[in-house]
């Protein structure tokens, strides 16, 4: 019984924490926005690949090499 002495003081405690960092997470706006990152993963990260334009005839200047598309162990890296 007398454990509850002990208890009931920890977990008020702990309540307050938890209120504590609900309060925080509000003003600092974690739930401002509960729509955009839910769709957000669907989204294409990529853009489409794009090939360079060849060089002009007679220019000097060589076109760049053009990129080689992305693979997904690229983005994972």
């Amino acid at each position: 019984m007398t454990i509850l002495l002990v208890l009931i003081p920890i977990s008020l405690i702990l309540l307050g924490i938890a209120i504590g960092a609900f309060a925080w997470a509000v003003r600092g706006g974690q739930f401002d926005d509960l729509q955009t990152p839910a769709i957000a993963i669907l989204a294409d990260d990529r853009g489409p690949c794009i090939p360079a334009a060849p060089a002009e005839v007679g220019s000097d200047d060589a076109a760049p090499a053009a990129q080689p598309p992305h693979s997904d162990a690229d983005r994972l890296a």
